[in-house]
């Protein structure tokens, strides 16, 4: 049964019924804990409970890590129960192989517990059992004797060796009874015991020359043990000298590692007699460190055997004997002191590691413990440690030999994932010898970097038309977190393009970051728009970007010319007088439309497809001018009708018609009533307006002579321009989408025209047209006549008329 003191106080062994009864006592000093307890304890034997005695959370025993260390790191002879705190034995003692003869065995522990790391020393005492018998060195040993030995002499015997301690050491001799010796016991400085053959009565060579004795040695352990030796006694002749050696104790100095055969010392003993009774032989009596050292038996040099080791042993200690040729013999003590040299480099144990570590992790976080240990004594045991300077740890130095591995800057894993780092340790010895251990330590991803996109904006161009679900273009982010922090989602941010949400223009694809138009585009609507693409992780938090994606609508030739004036409002008709006295080169009259394209496919041409007279008119390809090609003759029809294609330049082209009515006349009187024209807008046959204006030609022939010589007589009595003006062109007719294009529908800068005409009456006002070049034709008259009036007076045309409203053009 085990008792635990907390006062100062020393182990009893005490036998009652054959039971062993321990006393432990604790024996706190700074701190730290000390127990005392029996070797050879079984295995799971509890020693104390640590946790109590040292006033530790049991709970938390495990969350910190609880674990005993050696100091040296060899063998872990106790363990403890992180459930009980309980110090157990876990590793066989044996104070015999771990102390020798020493008095005091302590075995050194440490409780070693982190988060925060705390060192407790923990002192155990190996207290003797009495486990081993007293033996000799040898089974049996001579002695001779001359029988000239008077009675009292003395003759010093082999000491029986126990290797316990103690108590349990051998205590006292037993000399079997016999006629010629007794014993005589005696104590050592030390305490140990050894004993003398006294001889009580005198020898007689002749009447015994061999004795036999036994010798029996006790310890005092309980229960006791016993070893013999038998003791052959020869009677010899007298030899009254015993050798003596120069010293009584010898020592030296030896260097540990020392060579094998090296010489320590000579030892040297001298004998009075003469002969026989003076050659000496040197030998070893109980020895220590019996196979490390030789003895030469003939010279007493005493040399190296075996392995020196400081760090295994510090100090032997021998007794050397010396007989001469008869047996007497002597002792001296041989003291020989190891020296530690520096031939043990440090070891370095990592003893705790945080693998791996976060990436957030604040300067100054413990990540790792090390301990370093150096078997060495004095400065060869004193150690420096250090790590590479181009990383973000240090060492820390700790309690006694541990270290703290500690972060010195913020991580970031995208730079750098994994560490290599090599701690190297230095003893102070000559010369140093120095250790090195990698390490290896990753560190764990944070999301801390949101999405970037490879460009800082993103332009798709699409034509209009264009299907539903074709791609537009495709934007690509990286995150360089990992995994999950490091996957990216695509999405739309809301938002409108022409009051419509942009979901319902464009998607993209989360996954691919592909963007697929919904609709179809129309870029006469629109040309361009934006939307903002959102890329986002999937960390927790998620983290994310925006992109702008510009979507430019490229134009696609789908919309045919606009033909502006003559332009058709209702039934209105319209025409123009071209003066009989016009040459060849007069601007007659101006074709004005647009195209809501642009580009190339709103660069328009005119072209005349049909006319009354081929040969009497031309139209400008780019400005639609209608000019007479030649000089007006008497021959001429007054009713001219002229068919104008216009044609845009994109592929494939795209076309508009209208009519042009012209009257070859020089005053209104000419022109006869017409009333009641009829003007039918789905009718496009142009052979059954010819046949309506042959006969109207041939009825009102005379009536346009009349009308040509009264404008005549006008002309004279009230001198005015006819065409004094430009053609006024509302900005009603343009459409919203136009592109005004230079020499694509539009006037040139040196025609003004004005033209008035009333829209949904039976009546129309014309105010003819003038340039101001020296081309423009003379008018001084304004017609007011009704739609059905020009009916007669103008053969039917394939192409329905078209009337114009009020149009301008600078």
């Amino acid at each position: 049964m085990l008792h635990l003191a907390l006062t100062m106080g020393y182990s009893i062994f005490t036998l009652h019924g054959g039971l062993a009864f321990v006393f432990l006592f604790l024996l706190p000093v700074n701190g730290d804990v000390s127990y005392s307890i029996p070797e050879e304890m079984k295995r799971g034997s509890v020693i104390g409970n640590i946790a109590k005695d040292l006033g530790l959370d049991l709970g938390r025993l495990t969350a910190r890590k609880a674990r005993i260390d050696t100091e040296d790191n060899n063998i872990q002879y106790c363990g403890v129960n992180l459930h009980t705190g309980e110090l157990i034995v876990q590793e066989r003692i044996d104070r015999e192989g771990l102390c020798a003869t020493k008095a005091s065995c302590v075995v050194k522990q440490e409780l070693v517990l982190e988060n925060p790391l705390e060192l407790h020393r923990v002192n155990i005492r190996i207290q003797d059992i009495n486990d081993n018998s007293p033996t000799f060195q040898e089974d049996s040993f001579k002695i001779e004797i001359h029988e000239s030995a008077d009675k009292g002499a003395r003759f010093l015997l082999d000491e029986a060796h126990d290797a316990d301690i103690g108590e349990n050491t051998v205590q006292s001799y037993v000399l079997r009874q016999n006629d010629h010796f007794k014993l005589n016991i005696n104590t050592k400085d030390g305490g140990r015991k050894y004993c003398e053959l006294v001889l009580d009565k005198e020898l007689d060579r002749e009447d015994k020359k061999e004795i036999e004795l036994l010798l029996t040695a006790f310890d005092g352990g309980s229960p006791q043990r016993s070893g013999t030796v038998v003791i052959h006694v020869t009677v010899l002749d007298a030899n009254d000298n015993v050798p003596v050696f120069t010293e009584t104790v010898y020592k030296a100095s030896l260097p540990e590692n020392s060579p094998v055969d090296a010489l320590v010392i000579t030892v040297s003993a001298t004998d009075a007699d003469e002969g026989l009774y003076s050659e000496i032989t040197y030998g070893f009596k109980h020895v220590s460190g019996q196979n490390v050292f030789s003895l030469n038996p003939k010279t007493g040099e005493v040399r190296v055997a075996g392995a020196v080791d400081y760090e295994k042993e510090s100090s032997y200690e021998m007794q050397i004997s010396a007989k001469d040729g008869l047996g007497l013999a002597s002792t001296a003590t041989l003291i020989i002191e190891i020296t530690d040299i520096n031939d043990n480099a440090p070891v370095i144990y990592l003893k705790s590691l945080t693998n791996p570590v976060p990436e957030n992790v604040s300067p100054g976080t413990e990540v790792g413990i090390i301990n370093v240990q150096d078997r060495d004594s004095e400065n060869n045991r004193h150690v420096r440690c250090s790590i590479q300077q181009n990383i973000p740890f240090k060492l820390v130095p700790s309690i006694k030999n541990y270290y703290s591995l500690v972060s010195t800057g913020q991580l970031d894993r995208e730079m750098v994932s994994d560490y290599n780092i090599t701690i190297s340790a230095t003893d102070e010895g000559s010369p140093p010898l120095s250790s090195s251990k990698s390490v290896q330590l990753s560190v764990a991803d944070v999301n801390d970097n949101p999405p970037v996109f490879e460009e800082q904006s993103y332009s798709a161009y699409v034509s209009e038309n264009n299907k539903p679900g074709s791609t537009l273009c495709s934007v690509s982010a990286r995150d360089p977190d990992w995994r999950q922090n490091g996957t990216v989602i695509y999405s739309l941010l809301s938002g409108e393009v022409n009051g419509a949400p942009v979901s319902s223009y464009v998607s993209v694809n989360g996954d691919t970051g592909v963007i697929h138009a919904v609709r179809s585009f129309d870029y006469e609507q629109f040309r361009s728009f934006k939307v903002q693409v959102m890329a986002r992780d999937n960390g927790s938090p998620p983290l994310s970007s925006n992109v702008t994606v510009s979507v430019f609508i490229s134009d696609v030739n789908d919309n045919s010319p606009q033909i502006l004036y003559p332009a058709p409002e209702g039934n209105s008709f319209m025409t123009e007088l071209v003066p009989k006295a016009a040459h060849g080169g007069s601007l007659v009259s101006k074709v004005i439309a647009v195209d809501a394209d642009s580009g190339q496919n709103a660069w328009l041409s005119y072209h005349i497809v049909k006319s009354t007279d081929p040969g009497l008119f031309s139209i400008g390809v780019h400005s639609g001018e209608i000019r007479t090609q030649r000089d007006i003759s008497e021959s001429d029809s007054m009713k001219q009708n002229v068919i104008v294609s216009v044609k845009d330049n994109g592929q494939p082209s795209l076309s508009a018609t209208c009519s042009m009515y012209l009257l070859i006349s020089d005053n209104l009187a000419e022109v006869p009533e017409l009333k009641d024209m009829s003007y039918d807008e789905k009718n496009s046959k142009l052979t059954s307006y010819l046949i309506i204006a042959l006969v109207c030609v041939s009825t009102f022939f005379l009536t346009f002579i009349i009308i040509i010589l009264g404008v005549r007589f006008c002309r004279r009595r009230k001198p005015r321009l006819l065409f004094d003006g430009a053609v006024a062109i509302p900005s009603t007719y343009l459409p919203p989408n136009y592109a005004d294009v230079d020499g694509t529908g539009t006037l040139r800068s040196t025609y003004n025209y004005d033209a008035y005409l009333t829209t949904g009456s039976r009546t129309s006002d014309f105010k003819f047209v003038t340039s101001y070049n020296d081309n423009t034709l003379p008018a001084d008259q304004t017609l007011r006549k009704s739609p059905s009036d020009f009916a007669d007076a103008f053969g039917d045309c394939e192409s329905s008329p078209e009337v114009g409203t009020p149009v301008t053009d600078n």
